[in-house]
């Protein structure tokens, strides 16, 4: 499709899985919707897209991916990972803290939003990290991040957890300030020292040290009560148990202010897999049982857990290419998201494509407070849309992927649903399922 002055006419695509209507984009927002985007003024000369037989959704935000820059560019980029993340069907995406160096001050969170900026490809959204350097020992600039151009809402030492009960309870009662989240990486770690896989049948039969599963529920039944107890927002990464599952949905039951979110390969995959010893299949934390998936599966659908976020952590091929022992951790995830959310949660009838929007998009913008992502596809509403393919097949080849990493855990497996279109911020970063051009903002006024 050729690209014009920045009006689309999509035509006909199935809203959020229901009734087929028309959206019209002009000037980064939805002109109008249904039988007046057609004869809206701006639609003479808008470029058409026949969307008949694709769902329209809200762009999906991830609010837990590594771009790894800056630092650790043999990685990813910020301009790789977020090409990645167009192709998924996501126009926003929360960095994590963990680079190198660290994001822990307002100076190194401006950088990650201004690479992303200069990307164009999605919003980049710089979490900050919650204690200097992710030592667990002091505070990091929490208030000056927030302050920052980068206006930080999400802090996080993920990939390491704030086991310190004190500093824990600090960083709630801190971010109160300024209406900011805390996300933890819940894994205590005196009782995962040496771990490589979940403590199960599994781990006994290879003779792998066992990752239990109270090691992350302990610490969050200590941290919503630490939540409760400052009247503070919690948000739990990753959470990959039943149990875990059990202790959320007890601390929503009595209006504690917590969310969390559970990853793709969490909802597919289980610690059967690692019987390979392929460490393409090691992962902080650890693929867990099917009764585990199961849970997970529930927990998502029922609202328990309220988002899905990839934890897209790419390595380089060294680092997985190596004996189990030695492997890093991690699985890339922007490109497969959809695919594997459709294939565990829609196909099996426990989700529609409205709750997909809510678990991908909507619930997921107003964690990270962001007030112009998942918004409904409403006229007035700013241009972030992804046009989907719900019946379209394929099969997950790494080599393929935009992002660097090529750790993919469903390497060789056929999905369904495809992301045919990306719109972000009424500009399409990706036209006929391949990158397109990022988008630029528009000149001032008056700008020479």
């Amino acid at each position: 499709m050729a690209e014009n002055n920045g009006t689309y006419l999509i035509r006909g695509a199935s809203i959020l899985g229901a009734g087929a209507e028309d959206l019209l984009i002009s000037a980064g927002v939805i002109a109008a919707r249904g039988a007046a985007a057609a004869a809206h003024p701006v639609a003479d000369g808008a470029t058409v897209i026949e969307a008949a037989g694709l769902v329209a959704l809200p762009g999906m935000v991830d609010v837990h991916t590594h771009l790894r820059e800056p630092g650790r560019e043999d990685a990813e980029t910020v301009e790789t990972g977020t090409r990645a993340a167009a192709l998924g069907g996501f126009t926003a995406v929360h960095a994590m803290a963990n680079s190198n160096p660290v994001a822990d001050t307002a100076g190194v969170v401006e950088q990650v939003h201004s690479l992303g900026r200069a990307a164009g490809w999605v919003d980049v959204r710089p979490v900050g990290a919650v204690t200097v350097g992710l030592a667990g020992e002091q505070l990091a600039e929490l208030g000056a991040m927030a302050d920052s151009r980068a206006q930080v809402r999400m802090f996080s030492d993920d990939g390491i957890c704030v086991h310190d009960p004190v500093l824990m309870r600090r960083a709630l009662e801190y971010v109160k300030a300024f209406d900011g989240v805390v996300a933890q990486h819940a894994q205590e770690p005196r009782l995962t020292a040496g771990a490589q896989m979940n403590e199960g049948a599994v781990s006994a039969v290879l003779g792998l040290t066992g990752w239990p599963a109270v090691a992350e529920e302990s610490i969050i039944a200590r941290d919503v009560l630490l939540a409760q107890h400052v009247d503070s927002r919690l948000h739990v990464c990753h959470v990959s148990t039943a149990g875990s599952v059990e202790i959320i949905r007890w601390a929503k039951e009595r209006g504690i202010n917590v969310t969390a979110e559970v990853t793709p390969h969490h909802l597919l995959l289980t610690d059967d897999l690692v019987r390979s010893y392929n460490p393409v299949y090691k992962v902080n934390p650890p693929l867990r049982t099917d009764a585990d998936v199961q849970a997970l599966r529930a927990g998502l659908a029922d609202g328990t857990i309220d988002v899905v976020g990839t934890d897209h952590a790419p390595h380089p091929s060294e680092h997985k290419e190596c004996e189990w022992a030695q492997a890093a951790m991690g699985m890339t995830g922007l490109e497969t998201a959809l695919s594997v959310v459709q294939h565990t949660m829609i196909e099996t009838g426990l989700m529609t494509w409205a709750d997909f929007a809510r678990v991908t998009s909507t619930a997921a913008a107003q964690i990270g407070r962001m007030t112009d992502q998942g918004r409904p596809l409403d006229a007035g509403e700013p241009g972030n849309i992804v046009l989907v393919d719900p019946a379209a097949r394929w099969t997950v080849d790494p080599a393929k992927m935009a992002t660097m990493g090529r750790n993919s855990p469903f390497a060789g497996l056929e999905l369904p649903g495809k992301v045919v279109a990306t719109f972000y911020k009424g500009h399409p970063t990706v036209l006929d399922g391949k990158l397109n051009t990022p988008y630029r903002e528009p000149a001032a006024a008056g700008a020479s």
